[in-house]
């Protein structure tokens, strides 16, 4: 597995910055993401006591897993340096303003990073715009051939 993206994230949001933490998870959490079975639904990032959680991550059961396999839901913790944390959390409290996962993948060294990106949410007007330019990308694509 490359890597897993939030595609649904790039049109409900327009992402002001990103940042890259790592992850803490169990073995069987690792071994279910190399096959690529996760899911982005519903999740979002919260600080909570000076710490980065991750919240409604789906990592499906393992399936050579035993009977000491992680729970598909449950809340993991996110590595971030605390300057990190305190720059997000003071963004946080400006109105509108949201913290989502956008992308789960393995460095170079092998470890699970996850990409979080500060957004805010979009209008309705501006989701149609980002329709209108997709359209117009693949017909100038498509020509272009």
């Amino acid at each position: 597995m490359a890597e897993l993206k939030n595609r649904s994230a790039y049109f409900e949001y327009l992402i002001e910055s990103k940042y890259e933490a790592g992850i803490v998870l169990l073995g069987t959490e690792v071994k279910s993401l190399r096959e690529g079975k996760a899911s982005f639904v519903d999740s979002y990032c919260l600080i909570h006591k000076n710490e980065m959680w991750l919240k409604s991550f789906h990592i499906a059961e393992y399936s050579h897993g035993s009977v000491n396999n992680h729970d598909p839901l449950r809340d993991r913790k996110l590595l971030l340096q605390k300057r990190e944390i305190h720059k997000i959390e003071s963004k946080l409290k400006e109105k509108g303003y949201t913290l989502i996962p956008l992308r789960i993948f393995f460095n170079e060294k092998n470890f699970a990073k996850i990409e979080i990106g500060l957004a805010k949410g979009k209008k309705l007007h501006d989701k149609r715009e980002s329709i209108r330019q997709k359209d117009m990308e693949r017909e100038m694509k498509r020509h272009l051939k």
